[in-house]
């Protein structure tokens, strides 16, 4: 859900070719015949399923990629397009379940591009990564073992990027003003008024002025680190890994859209991924101890860490929902796909400010204590 380091989301920078521009485009970038092309649902970049045709003889590889033209705007960083490749390649080699680019015909993992016929002349930046397979977590019924699983995935891919991850474009993942990064919750007020005038609102208001308060002041108490930014129920794929039905088990297949990278902190990515756990839970306020104790499987936060973690949910509630709502007042014909989050979001939110933060915390934490003694069930 990336959209530029100057905090206009989304500001008709989203490429707009059909299945014919975008045949066409792999066969003259990539050299790839296309058999068969289907436009996949995205926030602000343009994503094409794709599937080529072999010769006999041609060389090996997949036959199915995602063909992913990013948005003007921020085709305009290819640093920071390069860095986002680059550690998808390398999280890929370290045996994560990561896309990696089909090369161009000229050898780069990228190409710039002229777009469609719109005012402008607008110009994407073009890759063609690997299909990867499985199931959104959003299209599953959620259980304990997944929700800990996508956990323990956040800490350890967090901690391979930050340790061993030291390509020369990843100076460009230090992207101050980015409205997603978490840090910039305070950057809302600018957006508010999309809300209109509603208890939503004034929960949002109240998330905040907390946040400036109590999570702002602490950020340099906080473990610094690459995060990935996103790692949300349309973002992770899985598998299932047991023939069982009355329960059954899952492993993650597939991590997707490396466009919200960047520097941050641990305890954000875990922050992250219990709110996008939370948005498809019948159970909500329980998710977060499951997604906490796979993470601190891995990377046990500090009490600083901790006491930020309920703040931190909400505000990631707050950027999705107040970011979504002034989008789709630019991109109304989008809005359906914008506003995913906001269907069961909004309620979400409220319930937990309703609940409180103690009551909340509490449950997180004894459910994430509980895993010290025993297999995740």
């Amino acid at each position: 859900m990336s959209s530029g380091n100057d905090c206009q989301p989304q500001t008709f920078t989203k490429p707009a070719l059909g299945e014919k521009e975008a045949t066409e485009l792999v066969d003259r970038v990539f050299g790839l015949k296309v058999s068969w092309v289907r436009l996949l649902p995205s926030y602000d970049d343009q994503n094409f399923h794709v599937r080529v045709s072999r010769n006999k003889g041609a060389a090996e590889g997949a036959d199915e990629y995602v063909l992913k033209i990013t948005n003007s705007e921020d085709s305009q960083e290819p640093d920071l397009i390069e860095a986002q490749t680059q550690a998808m390649m390398f999280l890929s080699a370290e045996g994560f379940p990561s896309a990696t680019p089909y090369l161009t015909k000229d050898g780069n993992i990228m190409s710039l591009e002229s777009g469609d016929t719109g005012p402008g002349n607008k110009k994407y930046m073009v890759r063609l990564l690997t299909y990867l397979p499985g199931t959104p977590v959003a299209k599953i019924a959620t259980n304990t073992q997944i929700l800990y699983e996508i956990g323990k995935l956040a800490a350890s891919l967090d901690k391979a990027l930050s340790q061993k991850f030291h390509h020369p474009s990843v100076k460009s993942l230090h992207r101050g003003q980015f409205i997603w990064n978490l840090a910039n919750v305070p950057l809302l007020d600018r957006y508010i008024y999309a809300l209109g005038q509603n208890e939503y609102r004034k929960v949002v208001e109240q998330v905040i002025e907390q946040f400036k308060v109590k999570v702002i002041p602490k950020l340099s108490s906080f473990r610094a680190c690459i995060n990935h930014g996103d790692l949300n129920d349309h973002n992770i794929l899985v598998e299932s890994s047991s023939a069982s039905l009355e329960n059954p088990q899952y492993r993650v297949s597939g991590i997707l859209d490396f466009s919200d990278m960047s520097y941050g902190y641990y305890v954000f990515e875990v922050a992250i991924a219990i709110m996008y756990m939370m948005i498809e839970s019948p159970d909500p306020l329980s998710v977060g101890g499951h997604v906490l104790a796979g993470f601190e499987s891995v990377l046990p936060l500090t009490e600083e860490e901790r006491g930020a973690l309920f703040l931190l949910v909400s505000g990631r509630f707050s950027q999705s929902l107040v970011i979504a709502a002034h989008t789709a007042l630019r991109y109304p014909e989008n809005k359906e796909y914008l506003t995913i989050t906001a269907k069961t979001g909004w309620k979400h939110l409220m319930k937990m400010f309703e609940v409180g933060q103690a009551a909340v915390e509490t449950t997180w934490f004894e459910t994430a204590k509980a895993y010290a003694t025993r297999a995740p069930a």
